[in-house]
C-alpha cells in the first residue's frame, strides 16, 4: 500500500511539473496541447501512468519543435485528432474493456463461427 501511496504522490508531482513546462511553450502550441491533453486524458484506464509517458514525449516534441520554429501543425499535421490517435495507438484505454466485453458477450451469445470473434 505504501509504494501505491508514493506513486500516486510521484505521478502527481511529474504530472505538475509537466504542466508548468506546457505554460512556458508559444501560445499556439500551448492551446493545441491543451485541446489534445482533453482528448487523450478522456480514454485514460488506470491510474493514467500511460498518459503520464505520452505527455511527456509530446511535450518534448513540442518543445524542441518550438524551438526550431516549426509551425504547430506542421508537427501534428492539420488531422490532430488522428494524431492523438497514433499517440494512443499501443496504450490501454477505457474503451479497450467495452471492446473486449461486446466480443466476448457476442461470442458467449452466438458462438464463433467461421470466423472467431
Amino acid at each position: 500500500m505504501l509504494e501505491l501511496i508514493k506513486k500516486m504522490i510521484g505521478d502527481k508531482k511529474d504530472y505538475r511539473e509537466q504542466m508548468e513546462r506546457v505554460k512556458a511553450l508559444p501560445e499556439d502550441y500551448r492551446f493545441v496541447f491543451e485541446k489534445i491533453h482533453g482528448y487523450m486524458w478522456g480514454f485514460a484506464v488506470g491510474d493514467g501512468s500511460d498518459m503520464l509517458k505520452i505527455q511527456r514525449d509530446l511535450i518534448e516534441l513540442f518543445e524542441a519543435s518550438a524551438a526550431d520554429g516549426k509551425h504547430v501543425l506542421d508537427v501534428t499535421g492539420q488531422d490532430v485528432a488522428h494524431f492523438c490517435d497514433e499517440l494512443l495507438r499501443d496504450t490501454r484505454k477505457w474503451t479497450d474493456n467495452f471492446r473486449k466485453k461486446l466480443n466476448h458477450d457476442m461470442k458467449n451469445k452466438i458462438g464463433g463461427g467461421s470466423d472467431t470473434i
